[in-house]
């Protein structure tokens, strides 16, 4: 008995649709995944304000700063100061320092997160160096802010109400190849024709 022609048509049909509706699953799966983690602050994923919080508590948290770099970056990368006590609400300013040590023009980016992840979604970063891809000559070296609030909501959650130590931890990766050649480009003196 062989199968008609529609119902093989129907068939194939139905699983190019299959195809075409996990290909755009797994497409959407990353901003989806990224939006989630930002509105839940799950895995320790900060929060991103545009202003500092209202109200400040006498309730103070200590953070503690966190600095890494992968090894094909060529730079150093440090917080200049490990910890610092603030109180809940406040707006506070911090620094990291990076070098590029290599012998070329560098872009990287840093990606972060919060430890206890529990925090994550109480931590405000208003402005941060990592917002933006960084672009290093050799041997340059910046000293990048971090503005930034832990709300005060924090002691009416459940979960998180009872977190005194939090950890804001960066890495810097290096940024694709064409990009540091680019800007190594762009950052090389232009050369008179005679």
């Amino acid at each position: 008995m062989t199968a008609r022609p529609d119902a093989n048509r129907r068939l194939v049909w139905r699983l190019l649709a299959v195809v075409v509706t996990m290909g755009a699953l797994s497409w959407a799966a990353v901003p989806f995944y990224s939006w989630f983690c930002q509105v839940t602050g799950f895995a320790g994923t900060t929060q991103v304000a545009s202003q500092g919080a209202d109200r400040v508590l006498d309730r103070t948290v200590r953070v503690r700063f966190d600095a890494n770099v992968m090894p094909d970056l060529g730079w150093t990368f440090r917080p200049m100061q490990t910890e610092m006590t603030v109180r809940l609400g406040e707006t506070a300013m911090a620094y990291y320092e990076a070098v590029n040590t290599s012998d070329q023009t560098v872009t990287g980016s840093a990606t972060y997160n919060v430890a206890p992840d529990d925090a994550g979604y109480f931590f405000e970063k208003i402005e941060c160096f990592c917002f933006t891809e960084q672009t290093l000559a050799p041997g340059e070296r910046i000293e990048m802010p971090l503005t930034f609030f832990v709300s005060p909501d924090m002691v009416d959650d459940r979960d998180a109400g009872h977190i005194r130590d939090i950890t804001l931890s960066y890495t810097f990766f290096r940024q694709d190849a064409q990009k540091s050649a680019s800007a190594e480009v762009d950052a090389a003196p232009a050369t008179a024709l005679n």
